[in-house]
């Protein structure tokens, strides 16, 4: 993702639905490495893999650190489905991680968490407005416009958002 800042208002270019899937891990216990690590390792394989395949379905995605235990990823997804297919792909990065990911939790006594929500969001139920940034978020994940392309105020924007499905 370039740093480069666009001055101005500017907004996403998304068209349509989007689905954002928020994907963390929390390590409750520290020295436990060998519980927590696999699957902390297993996240930039998932998404390098991801990036790579244009056809998967990822738009894009920003990793966030949410303190010294807690790190997460917001993912933009084209659709649900493809999402889901991901998660099921035999042939995938994600299916052998998820599949040890429960191996060692069974034996590891809580020393590492995972979670995700998965937000189903149509077209006309988000907005976004971004001033004097790089490309960031959904911008990052579907292009940068113009704010006024789909109007000025964040009402403007949602109703907008209902043409475009």
């Amino acid at each position: 993702m370039s740093e480069q800042v666009i001055p101005g208002r500017n907004t996403a270019a998304a068209e349509g639905g989007i689905v954002v899937f928020h994907i963390g891990i929390r390590i409750n216990r520290f020295r436990a490495v060998r519980n927590w690590f696999p699957a902390f390792a297993s996240m930039p394989r998932m998404l390098r893999e991801l990036s790579q395949d244009k056809g998967s379905g990822l738009l894009g995605y920003k990793v966030l650190y949410g303190g010294p235990r807690d790190f997460y990823v917001v993912q933009y997804w084209a659709s649900k489905e493809q999402l889901l297919a991901y998660a099921y792909e035999q042939d995938k990065q994600h299916r052998p991680a998820w599949a040890a990911f429960n191996r060692r939790a069974r034996n590891g006594k809580g020393h590492v968490g995972i979670w995700h929500e998965t937000f189903i969001v149509p077209a006309g139920s988000y907005e976004s407005i971004y001033v004097n940034m790089p490309a960031y978020g959904l911008a990052a994940a579907t292009g940068v416009i113009p704010v006024g392309r789909r109007g000025d105020t964040a009402t403007q924007r949602l109703k907008s958002g209902d043409r475009a499905s």
